[in-house]
């Protein structure tokens, strides 16, 4: 009987996000944050000034203002360190999400990273910064995957970098939207009209 329940609620606590398969090609170049660093007062310094060139990277004809990248990309590294320990993660992803499933946990599903990570930035105000969401996996059997992403203002959000603190637990992972060697990414609010 106790293994019964145990195998009926393994599929819930598995649910919330997806790790992908290892990708079979070599992580592409362009991907950023892909190592775990140790989140010390000096990486953490330099990921920022990696991040806030690769957002100052993605300006188009009107440009990026440099303040806006800067705190961007100090909010985007520093943020999801600070959601991190809010919500108690200790454990890869995978196992976290189960914490989160079964209870023992409150939050820290990927959308709850996403959630969080937009909603600061959001208050920013940036003017020279669009935020956007998207969603891998919502056509395959997997579970699947939300993340932010972040582009210049008016551009599309394939031109943007994905932000997803999610993969690392709460050290953040960037990568421009489409060379993401993980996760092939939809705008959610296709995802969403479509599942309507």
């Amino acid at each position: 009987m106790q293994r019964r329940a145990v195998l009926t609620l393994l599929p819930a606590a598995l649910a919330g996000c997806a790790m992908p398969e290892a990708p079979e090609a070599p992580e592409a170049p362009e991907a950023r944050g892909g190592q775990a660093p140790d989140a010390g007062r000096a990486d953490v310094a330099a990921r920022i000034v990696e991040l806030e060139r690769d957002i100052l990277a993605l300006s188009g004809a009107e440009g990026i203002a440099p303040e806006d990248a800067a705190r961007a990309a100090r909010i985007a590294v520093t943020y999801p360190l600070e959601l991190r320990a809010r919500y108690g993660v200790t454990d890869p992803p995978l196992v976290h999400n189960t914490k989160v499933n079964l209870g023992f946990r409150d939050r820290g599903l990927c959308w709850h990273w996403a959630d969080d990570l937009q909603a600061r930035l959001a208050q920013e105000g940036f003017q020279t910064l669009d935020l956007h969401r998207a969603i891998a996996n919502a056509t395959s059997l997997r579970i699947d995957h939300s993340t932010v992403v972040i582009s210049a203002r008016g551009a599309a959000m394939e031109q943007g970098l994905v932000l997803d603190p999610w993969r690392q637990g709460g050290v953040l992972f960037w990568a421009p939207v489409l060379q993401d060697p993980q996760y092939t990414w939809e705008r959610r609010a296709r995802v969403m009209a479509r599942r309507r």
